[in-house]
């Protein structure tokens, strides 16, 4: 009888050994131990990107696109100087070809503030939309992203959505409405992110929206729109696509990203270098190396002004779920406290530092500075960008990087530094007081700053050449 109940118990242990495991087929699944609650740091990044649509002339698609979401009554947004040119009319003709009804918003401000957004927000609350079409720069795109997500949540307050610690930075879980971007500029990847920034003007910094929900549904890259651009906005915009391609590339590994998030959706939208997010910057770094100057020198070159359409697209890709660092993070004090600088090639009626150009202006000081961290990686983007490293030294890939953009930017005939957009030593407590509150991109440069750090490296930016 002993025999025969042992025998039993030894065919029941193998038939348990053989059983599927998985939590539907077996009762003796038992949960894992839970290891993410009690990481420091992150274990895993995920890519979230709008759909893209690339192709000459493909704008005229986009009323067949609202017509097929079944779109009644749609927000046309762009500004006062894109609302008289071909994009626009476009998107107008194609609209108005399938039978679409639109109103058009054209009052978003070049860099807007939080003013600017919330007269865009009021039009969107009142007009009652159920679908979106932006037609314009990153300005144009980001302030269509708040007017869909606040006219899509009416009860939030401004703040509660807007990144901390300047805001309440909560998590979007409200539907939004269908969004179609139709960029004009190759710059700032608006189309593929769901990132959207903006002057704070009370503490006279750039802040923002980050959240994956208020991506676009669709990006509709159509590179007849760059031809209309002017020289210096070619410029300025490529820089950006610059500074997103090689922050994202040297930012902090997401590996390396702290918190670890308790729960997936308070995973941020910038992460942190990962896999992905190189192969897209990488590939755009080398696109901004063949053609941005290129495309600045000369306005017919279309395969340069059509490739750099497609290099901000990538890098958007890039940046959108690495993230950026320093460059970003150091140049909205840049922009938000301008003084009397207005751009060239810029038709608006207020102070601007365009935003490529507050970003690109750090770049050599802040790469100097990080290649410690990665040297390998900053080595090799001064070599995408051009220089000869066959007999460098690892020790010296920042000064290498930094000298690299250095030419680079003094070929496109950017201004000398910070001191040649109005600002001084004097100005430096405050540029640095206005870097604070960016830990959202700060902290994920390689290597960590102080705010001693920080001074030395706007000062090292007055002057690049």
């Amino acid at each position: 009888m002993a025999g025969g109940r042992e025998r039993v118990a030894h065919l029941l242990r193998q038939l348990q050994r053989a059983a599927c495991q998985c939590p539907a087929h077996s009762h003796t699944y038992s949960q894992a131990p839970e290891h993410a609650a009690l990481r420091r740091t992150d274990y895993a990044f995920e890519m979230a990107v709008s759909n893209i649509r690339y192709g000459e002339g493909v704008t005229k698609e986009v009323g067949m696109d609202l017509q097929n979401l079944g779109a009644r009554k749609v927000c046309v947004m762009t500004d006062k100087n894109l609302s008289q040119l071909p994009p626009v009319k476009a998107v107008l003709n194609s609209l108005t070809k399938n039978r679409i009804t639109f109103q058009m918003y054209d009052d978003v401000r070049v860099e807007p503030t939080d003013q600017s957004f919330m007269d865009a927000i009021t039009f969107a609350k009142k007009g009652e939309f159920d679908a979106y079409v932006a037609v314009g720069g990153g300005s144009v795109i980001d302030t269509c992203k708040a007017a869909n997500l606040y006219s899509s949540s009416p009860e939030s307050d401004f703040l509660d959505y807007v990144n901390a610690p300047i805001g309440k930075g909560k998590s979007v879980t409200v539907p939004l409405k269908p969004f179609i971007a139709v960029p004009t500029t190759a710059g700032t990847g608006s189309e593929t992110t769901g990132i959207a920034i903006f002057d704070y003007k009370e503490l006279k910094v750039k802040t923002g929206i980050a959240s994956r929900a208020i991506k676009p549904t669709l990006g509709m890259i159509d590179p007849l729109h760059t031809i209309h651009m002017p020289e210096r906005v070619v410029a300025n915009s490529g820089f950006d696509v610059l500074c997103h391609a090689l922050e994202a590339y040297t930012a902090l590994p997401y590996k390396m990203r702290s918190p670890c998030p308790s729960n997936p959706i308070n995973r941020p939208t910038y992460q942190g270098s990962n896999p992905i997010s190189d192969v897209w910057a990488v590939h755009a770094l080398r696109i901004v190396a063949k053609y941005l100057k290129r495309a600045v020198r000369m306005s017919d070159d279309h395969e340069a002004r059509a490739n750099m359409h497609l290099a901000s697209a990538f890098a958007g890709i890039g940046f959108g779920n690495a993230g950026v660092h320093l460059c970003h993070g150091m140049s909205y004090p840049i922009s938000g406290l301008v003084k009397s600088y207005r751009a060239k090639d810029y038709n608006v009626d207020h102070p601007l530092v365009p935003h490529g150009l507050s970003v690109v202006l750090t770049s050599p000081a802040v790469f100097t500075f990080t290649a410690e961290m990665c040297p390998e990686r900053h080595l090799e983007a001064a070599e995408i960008l051009g220089a000869d490293i066959r007999t460098a030294k690892i020790k010296d890939a920042g000064l290498i990087l930094a000298d690299t953009l250095r030419k680079f930017l003094f070929d496109l005939n950017v201004d000398d530094g910070l001191a040649a957009i109005g600002y001084s030593k004097a100005d430096i407590p405050a540029l640095v007081k206005g870097t604070l509150p960016q830990e959202r991109v700060t902290k994920l440069s390689p290597r960590p700053q102080t705010e001693e750090e920080l001074s030395a490296l706007f000062e090292a930016s007055m002057k690049l050449y």
